[in-house]
């Protein structure tokens, strides 16, 4: 009588060779049928997906971010940090769909204990082969595209402002900046791992503030943690650079009926070259150092020590500086940034504006009262940017409508179109959902807007001898012509 464990053995060896001869997998014979099987479901399906897009794309971005990385910190981001989740997510899925398909078999006993081979007749391992192929293909065509897409969009001006930031008025100003064309991370980030290391800590914090909805409205001026202007500025304007003399036109409109318009015109000596000092001369000129104490605003100047370039060290200190209590405040070195506040970000005062306004035709001067009537509903209060929307035209029309009802039934495209000119510069200027009101965010370039230059010069600053830094006008520009209808200077120079 034979062995039964034997007959076992001989059973199951028929049952391979029929199954062979049937061309039949068998669960003990390989592990792929049953995992071709367990793998098709939608989950696994997305999963395999995942991990396909992922390493095309990883292929795609490797070249460039070897070649681009320094220009382009965002990159990191998404080579780094992007990438590697949605792999990580592709390897999360794809076995836990096949083990819930298994576990589901399983319980409900509909697990198979005969699979079919691995080849085209199989129409579990035929789809997940075409899916397969399928998803390789517009991977590969996608991905050449999207990753540089990706890196292009996200060293755009648009995803800094709209995607990452609520910077709307920011944003606005930079669109009307001579930095239109200067990308936010060439300044904000730069090149380099440190660079790129310290603005990433930063952005967590920002991220985190956005999320919970707490950040500071108006954003405040970072005056603290700007990169230093060698680093920005410098590496396109630089103090050797000869500037000379440049010729400055201001438009101003009285406020009377008749909107006048007379013209200031100003030499301004902005100095840089051997032959003439000016403003750049006295205050960055090679071996040229200032510094300065001041409050945490930068509007008060409490002491300055100025060394020239022969060495020579001069100190002016306020009253304040030699009082008991000495004030709160910092001592940093002088650098762009002190005077040119906003440099691709600034915001105008209403006359300013409006004069700005009228002289490139954008509101109509020859409306009666346009320009005090115009500041007049400007600096109105409005609720939001749609409330301003609503008002400001209205009020201009009701002006004309109730005051000047010919002028209205005759003018009424001119009020129209001078109506959507002070819409347009309240929208630029004033952000009433992010705290952003008429002054701000002061630009202290000049002197006439804000205190600006006023800060040292003319500020009570005095050497222990009693000599002060200067205030002439002439020190910094000649005054050619000072609200003149028509000046003769720019007669004589044609313009």
């Amino acid at each position: 009588m034979d062995d039964p464990a034997e007959l076992t053995r001989r059973r199951r060896s028929g049952i391979r060779a029929s199954l062979s001869a049937m061309n039949v997998v068998t669960v003990e014979q390989s592990w792929l049928p049953p995992l071709v099987h367990l793998s098709y479901n939608l989950l696994t399906l997305v999963g395999l997906f995942l991990l396909n897009a992922a390493t095309v794309i990883w292929l795609f971005v490797l070249p460039v971010m070897t070649r681009e990385a320094a220009q382009h910190p965002y990159l990191l981001v998404f080579f780094l940090g992007i990438l590697p989740l949605v792999f990580l997510l592709g390897l999360v899925l794809t076995p836990l769909g096949i083990y819930l398909r298994y576990r589901r078999a399983t319980r409900r006993e509909t697990r198979p204990r005969i699979y079919a081979p691995l080849g085209w007749q199989n129409r579990e391992f035929r789809h997940l082969s075409s899916l397969f192929g399928i998803a390789t293909g517009i991977n590969v065509l996608a991905g050449g595209y999207l990753s540089q897409a990706a890196v292009d969009y996200m060293d755009s001006p648009g995803f800094c402002s709209a995607t990452c930031h609520s910077m709307s008025p920011e944003y606005a100003a930079y669109q009307d900046s001579p930095h239109l064309k200067v990308e936010c991370v060439e300044c904000h980030i730069g090149p380099g791992r440190r660079a790129y290391v310290r603005a990433k800590l930063n952005g967590l914090w920002q991220v985190s503030v956005t999320m919970l909805n707490s950040y500071p409205r108006p954003i405040p001026t970072p005056l603290n943690n700007l990169r230093p202007a060698q680093e920005i500025c410098e590496s396109c304007h630089w103090p050797q650079k000869f500037s000379g003399i440049r010729l400055r036109v201001i438009d101003h409109f009285a406020e009377d009926s008749a909107n006048t318009h007379t013209k200031t015109v100003l030499a301004l000596a902005i100095g840089g070259g051997p032959m003439v000092k000016g403003i750049h001369g006295f205050h960055v000129a090679p071996g040229v150092t200032i510094e300065y104490a001041a409050d945490e605003r930068r509007e008060k100047i409490y002491w300055v020590r100025y060394t020239n370039p022969e060495g020579i060290v001069t100190e002016y200190a306020a009253d304040a500086w030699h009082s008991a209590e000495r004030p709160a405040y910092e001592i940093r070195t002088m650098d762009c940034l002190d005077c040119h506040t906003r440099p691709s970000h600034k915001f105008r005062l209403p006359q300013r504006a409006l004069d700005e306004a009228l002289a490139l035709g954008s509101v109509d001067s020859t409306l009666p009262w346009i320009k005090t009537r115009g500041v007049e509903i400007l600096l109105a209060d409005y609720v939001d940017a749609a409330d301003a929307e609503r008002r400001i035209p209205s009020a201009l029309h009701e002006l004309y409508r109730t005051e000047y009802p010919d002028l209205y039934r005759d003018s009424l495209r001119t009020i129209e179109h001078s109506a959507a000119g002070l819409l347009a510069i309240y929208k630029r200027n004033v952000f009433p959902e992010m705290g952003v009101a008429w002054g701000t965010y002061p630009d202290h370039s000049g002197h006439n807007d804000f205190i600006g230059c006023v800060r040292c010069h003319g500020a009570g600053l005095k050497t222990a001898d009693g000599t002060s830094i200067t205030a002439e006008c002439t020190a910094c520009h000649r005054i050619l012509a000072l609200r003149e209808r028509e000046p003769e200077v720019l007669e004589k120079l044609g313009m």
